[in-house]
């Protein structure tokens, strides 16, 4: 079945994925280098687990390499398809976990160069981290998928199937139970600036 130009030309990965869809590896690794990032950072949020991330973001481009003549352009953004499948995995991943304690949870590797800054980042990250896992899942998936994803809340919506104002009111939800979460982290904070 060959899939190019015509209404697959007219999506910004349009005619990268109409090319996989024809078998082209080439396609495929520049469909690979533009969404990886975004992909490994949606995993990383939800699952606070670099290994289970790789894992993830690489079945999904092993699901973009089998699949993508499935996509039609103007049913779904490819972009949010490809965010259904990360959320998705996400999800599957989240379910098999045992019941485990948040202080099991890994804290997110760093690569600051100052040892003091990176000291700061390191533990501010593992709170964010940590509130962030507290979430519950739906909530964290809107958080993540607005705020650390930068999709519109109307992309946000599509890809979780709700409504854009179902879509709000978790964001809402969500910004609050992590305000109240992380303020003795803010509060520690200013006391110590406080002393200095």
């Amino acid at each position: 079945m060959s899939l190019d130009g015509g209404e697959w030309s007219k999506h910004p990965d349009g005619e990268l994925i109409a090319r996989v869809a024809n078998g082209d590896r080439t396609a495929a690794r520049a469909i690979m280098a533009r969404h990886l990032p975004k992909i490994l950072n949606l995993a990383r949020r939800m699952l606070a687990d670099r290994t289970e991330s790789e894992d993830v973001a690489q079945e999904v481009f092993v699901r973009v390499w089998t699949h993508a003549a499935r996509w039609r352009p103007g049913k779904a953004k490819f972009e949010t398809w490809l965010h259904r499948v990360a959320i998705n995995l996400c999800y599957d991943r989240l379910r098999r976990r045992p019941a485990s304690a948040l202080d099991d949870v890994p804290e997110m590797a760093d690569d600051a160069p100052n040892p003091a800054a990176k000291l700061y980042e390191t533990q501010l990250a593992a709170a964010v981290n940590e509130a962030l896992q507290r979430l519950p899942g739906r909530q964290r998936e809107a958080v993540v998928l607005c705020h650390y994803q930068g999709l519109t809340n109307i992309d946000a919506a599509d890809i979780m199937g709700v409504s854009v104002e179902a879509i709000e009111s978790l964001l809402s939800r969500g910004r609050r139970t992590l305000k109240k979460l992380l303020k003795p982290l803010s509060d520690d904070l200013f006391a110590k600036n406080d002393t200095e």
